[in-house]
């Protein structure tokens, strides 16, 4: 069986509402995106606690997926009017063929080499070198599959740090794999926190998946006690509001690494960090860093 993929590009005012309508009218499935994705117009968006921030592209793409006996002109139309679109918007559609969805959702997930010696490994692939580091962990609801920049710093950062023995906080947690990649690192005492209670049973998860002893707390528990190396992979405002609590946690000695913090916010990071030890950017990708530093 075939289905019909439908595209209609509208303005960020009317997307949302475009979406919903489309869904209450029969559509299968809805996403929106950046219809300048992919050229010198595309707008990515970060979003931060408290900033205020556009919800969606000016120029934003509603894909939607239908059965192939609708009546694509009439649904469309309705959905507009429902989404209080003044005319109709362009729009345009194509027969999508019937296939193997999870088949397909898992082709578009690889193995991803951190470094020769450490890979995270999707659990439906052979880890490439037998001999590695193996990080197996799943694309899921919880943040961190080593795709993204601030991730893939860290997991540097660590693999470089991490000594046998040694205690880690991975402070917002997500998936746990920051935790459970210093644990196989050689770190003998690893503790995970996070606020999504999703993202600390998604870490547990991984955790017993990968045979780590790390454990994993809501972070609103409270937490106790100094580790030789603390990580958090967050963003920036709530790094801010964090630091003197992650430096509290960081012993003497021991070694601080900051991410989830865009280039142009290193400085402002920095000073925030200041009273309690001294930052400077680690490394640099894609316009994030890692920000670390040691406490006296």
């Amino acid at each position: 069986m075939s289905w019909l993929s439908l595209s209609i590009d509208t303005d960020c005012q009317h997307a949302e509402a475009l979406a919903d309508a489309l869904l209450e009218y029969g559509a299968l499935s809805v996403s929106i995106e950046d219809a300048d994705a992919g050229t010198a117009e595309e707008r990515p968006q970060f979003g931060e606690p408290g900033a205020q921030t556009q919800l969606g592209w000016e120029r934003s793409r509603v894909l939607a997926l239908v059965a192939p006996s609708s009546d694509v002109a009439q649904l469309v139309s309705a959905s507009a009017a429902r989404a209080g679109l003044p005319e109709l918007p362009k729009f345009t559609q194509e027969e999508v063929a019937e296939q193997d969805w999870v088949q397909v959702t898992q082709s578009q997930f690889e193995p991803i080499c951190v470094s020769p010696r450490l890979w995270i490994v999707p659990s439906w692939h052979t880890p490439p070198d037998a001999q590695a580091t193996v990080l197996v962990v799943d694309p899921g609801m919880a943040f961190g599959t080593g795709s993204h920049p601030t991730t893939r710093l860290c997991l540097e950062w660590l693999e470089r740090s991490v000594r046998s023995g040694v205690s880690v906080l991975d402070y917002g947690c997500g998936s746990g794999i920051l935790a459970i990649a210093a644990a196989k690192l050689g770190a003998s005492v690893v503790i995970g926190v996070d606020l999504d209670p999703q993202a600390v049973t998604s870490s547990a998860s991984n955790a017993q998946r990968n045979a780590v002893n790390a454990r994993f707390y809501d972070a609103r528990e409270g937490l106790s006690g100094e580790f030789d190396i603390v990580v958090a992979n967050i963003l920036a405002n709530p790094l801010k509001v964090l630091a003197p609590a992650l430096c509290a946690h960081v012993r003497p000695g021991g070694s601080l690494a900051l991410s989830g913090i865009l280039v142009e916010q290193a400085d402002e990071m920095i000073a925030a960090y200041a009273p309690y030890l001294h930052l400077a950017v680690h490394d640099a990708r894609d316009g994030w860093v890692c920000l670390t530093g040691s406490k006296d």
